[in-house]
């Protein structure tokens, strides 16, 4: 009794010492009349309701009215909550049209575009502390799109460890994978509704598989294996900084549990990170470094984005290394590279150095067009913060990705729609149904926000048992031809 008394205290004690309130008025970046800022944005039909406040504490109460038609819907107060059955009709009625936005104490009116196209059920994401620094409490979390609902699909309560690089294949909530680092150390697979954990650390690889990527016919896994540490810095703008000493890339052949690698993309002089196929599956697209002195020349490792062959039909990687953006030679560094499942975008992100971009303020998205080979920074959809992970929806018309745009700190995630030729549109954030209260008390950051397009069925109690025993299978190793 005393001891759980004791760790009662402890736990009000450090909720008290980590009280995050955040302040609209004081954002670093968002000066707009109403927060989150949904002025002139587009949304999908299938969205939750855009639910904001009024930034100004004094005057008169607002009354904000929405009309599409002869529909027109009047919300008194300086936080504009809708009923959802008013919120969902009114974006049935306006599909490929817009909903007109005016305030009785705004001067001008605002627009919200609907969208024709439909966006997925839901995300899934990480929740933890802003710093990295501990695992303390986190896991991964299923938003349903339509909704508020949020629900906890597994958190490191259940174990000692870290929950972390979870990925679906294009959104499929039956196929995915999940790696557990720490003493219990693990990668999950599940395919089709069978849950296996998994050693993927061999004695020809550097370590266990991370940022896991499917191949679209669903038989291959790309994966890096990375020697990965963690360095803090003095200064205010820059706390953490994480680098890799050594990384290489494999392919896991599901049905013969074996990882496939070349010497195309397991060289001694190149690190080689963050892999992902492409919509035809023939394309292994990869970031690439030259080896540099840790921590001296850190701010001298520039990542470039390259693409490799690979041929399904023989598990084959090709022997010949390809340079797609050359970010070397613009003094940048690439990261994340995400290509649109329609196979006609990809879309990266691009800061001064290294590969851990979620802590780099410069740091921004940029979309490739994989026909004409043209690049160039999302505008739109960018801030003078930090934009880093992102990924496409199942159908390649949203992009959802991380920010730090709010307060410089605790990473939030936006939408933004990207239209056929490319062109996005400006992002909104992920709705809440009290946004400011949430936001204030929420003193976790989203991570590696992935599309699903049902919910996935993840067996807690199951995957509890299968991380806490010592059993794994274990990974077999092959070079390719």
């Amino acid at each position: 009794m005393m001891k759980r008394t004791l760790y009662i205290l402890l736990s009000a004690i450090l909720a008290l010492s980590s009280c995050y309130r955040f302040d609209p008025t004081e954002a670093r970046y968002t000066d707009g009349p109403i927060w989150p800022d949904y002025m002139d944005v587009t949304v999908p039909v299938g969205i939750a309701p855009l639910n904001f406040c009024y930034t100004a504490a004094e005057g008169p109460v607002p009354v904000t009215t929405f009309t599409y038609g002869d529909r027109s819907i009047a919300i008194k107060g300086r936080e504009v909550v809708w009923k959802d059955r008013q919120w969902k009709n009114m974006l049935e009625a306006a599909k490929g049209g817009d909903i007109i936005v005016r305030s009785s104490v705004l001067p001008e009116e605002w627009r919200i575009h609907v969208s024709e196209d439909e966006i997925d059920y839901g995300i899934n994401y990480r929740l933890l502390a802003p710093g990295y620094e501990v695992y303390s409490k986190m896991g991964i979390y299923e938003r349903e799109l339509s909704s508020y609902k949020e629900r906890a699909l597994i958190e490191n309560t259940q174990f000692d460890g870290c929950v972390n690089c979870h990925a679906y294949n294009r959104g499929n909530p039956d196929n995915y994978s999940l790696h557990i680092r720490g003493s219990h150390g693990a990668t999950l697979i599940n395919l089709e509704g069978e849950l296996e954990a998994y050693n993927t650390k061999t004695d020809s690889t550097l370590g266990f598989c991370v940022y896991p990527y499917w191949h679209p016919d669903g038989e291959y896994i790309a994966y890096s294996s990375n020697n990965t540490r963690q360095g803090f810095h003095v200064l205010a703008d820059k706390l953490i900084e994480v680098f890799d000493l050594d990384s290489d890339l494999q392919v896991y052949d599901v049905e013969n549990n074996t990882l496939i690698s070349s010497q195309s993309i397991k060289q001694k002089n190149v690190w080689e990170t963050f892999p992902a196929f492409s919509a035809d599956g023939k394309t292994l697209y990869f970031c690439a470094a030259t080896p540099k002195s840790i921590p001296s020349e850190t701010e001298q490792i520039k990542y470039n984005l390259c693409k490799v062959d690979f041929d399904a039909a023989t598990g084959t990687i090709g022997s010949k290394v390809d340079t797609l953006i050359f970010a070397e030679k613009m003094g940048k560094s690439v990261s994340f590279p995400k290509p649109s499942y329609d196979g006609r975008f990809l879309v990266y992100t691009l800061s001064d150095y290294g590969n851990f971009s979620i802590w780099h303020h410069e740091a921004d998205l940029w979309i490739l067009d994989l026909m004409t080979g043209e690049s160039r920074p999302l505008d739109k959809a960018n801030s003078p913060d930090t934009e880093s992970y992102h990924g496409w929806s199942s159908n390649s018309r949203w992009l959802m990705f991380s920010s730090r745009r709010d307060d410089g700190l605790y990473t939030r995630l936006y939408f933004s729609h990207i239209d056929e030729d490319g062109q996005e549109s400006k992002p909104f954030m992920l709705p809440q149904k009290h946004p400011l209260h949430y936001y204030s008390y929420q003193n976790r950051s989203y991570n590696v926000p992935e599309f699903v397009t049902g919910p996935v069925e993840l067996d807690r109690v199951e995957a509890e048992k299968k991380i806490n025993s010592t059993e794994r299978v274990q990974f077999g190793f092959r070079m390719s031809e």
